[in-house]
C-alpha cells in the first residue's frame, strides 16, 4: 500500500453505519479517512506497512474476533504508536484507565458530541506530528553521533556533563590540547555550531552522560 505523506484518520469498528457517519462527519471536516471493519483487516497492513500508517486511530472497543483493547496490545508489540480514541457502548472506568495507561488519548462513550471528537482528533493528529517530528529529529542526532570515534565519544560524554577541558584531560589522562582536537572534531562531525547545538544534539540522541 503506498500511502501519501499525509496523516489519516483510521476507523476501526464492525458496525458498517458507524463507520460511515464517523468518515462522513470527518471528511466533512476536512480529515482524511481510512476506515476498517475489523481489527485484523488493519492489522495486514500493520503487519506488512507498519511504516506507513501516519495519523491516528478511532477504535471500537468490542468487535468480532480481535477486539479494540486486543488491537491497541498488537500494535504496541508491532512498535506503532498512534494515538487512539476508543469509542463504546459499554465504557467502564477500569477499562478507560487501562487503555489510557497504554497510549490512549481518549475514551468516548457512545453517542458522543460531533465537535468532541473532532476536537480530539485535532489533537491526536497533532501529537502524531508531533511525536513524527521528535522521533525523526533523534534519529539524526543518533546518526551524527555515530559519526564518532570511542574516545570522542567520552569526550562528548564529558562535555555535556559540564567538564572543563582541563577536567576531561585528567579524566582520560591525555592533553589539554588533545582534547581541543577533539572538541573541534566533534563540533565538526555533529554539525553544531555552539556548545548549545551539541548539547541538544546528545540529549536528542538520549546519550549516557557521565558524572
Amino acid at each position: 500500500m503506498n500511502i501519501e505523506n499525509k496523516e489519516f484518520v483510521y476507523i476501526v469498528d464492525d458496525d458498517e453505519a458507524v463507520r460511515d457517519s464517523l468518515r462522513w462527519l470527518l471528511e466533512g471536516n476536512g480529515f482524511f479517512v481510512k476506515s476498517f471493519e475489523s481489527a485484523e483487516k488493519l492489522l495486514e497492513i500493520a503487519n506488512a506497512h507498519s511504516s506507513d500508517l501516519r495519523g491516528c486511530l478511532i477504535l471500537d472497543v468490542r468487535m468480532p474476533g480481535i477486539t479494540g483493547i486486543e488491537l491497541h496490545d498488537e500494535l504496541l508489540n508491532l512498535g506503532i504508536n498512534l494515538p487512539i480514541i476508543f469509542i463504546t457502548g459499554h465504557g467502564s472506568v477500569s477499562l478507560a484507565v487501562r487503555s489510557m495507561k497504554k497510549g490512549a488519548i481518549d475514551f468516548l462513550e457512545k453517542p458522543f458530541n460531533d465537535k468532541q471528537l473532532c476536537s480530539l482528533v485535532t489533537n491526536a493528529l497533532k501529537k502524531s506530528k508531533e511525536e513524527k517530528f521528535e522521533n525523526e529529529s533523534n534519529s539524526k542526532s543518533k546518526a551524527l553521533l555515530d559519526k564518532l570515534t570511542p574516545r570522542e565519544t567520552q569526550v562528548l560524554e564529558r562535555i555535556v556533563a559540564g567538564r572543563l577541558n582541563k577536567q576531561i584531560a585528567d579524566d582520560l589522562t591525555i592533553s589539554i590540547k588533545t582534547v581541543e582536537a577533539h572538541r573541534a572534531n566533534i563540533m565538526s562531525k555533529v554539525e553544531a555550531r555552539t556548545i548549545a547545538d551539541l548539547i541538544k544534539t546528545a540529549l536528542s540522541a538520549n546519550m549516557n552522560i557521565s558524572k
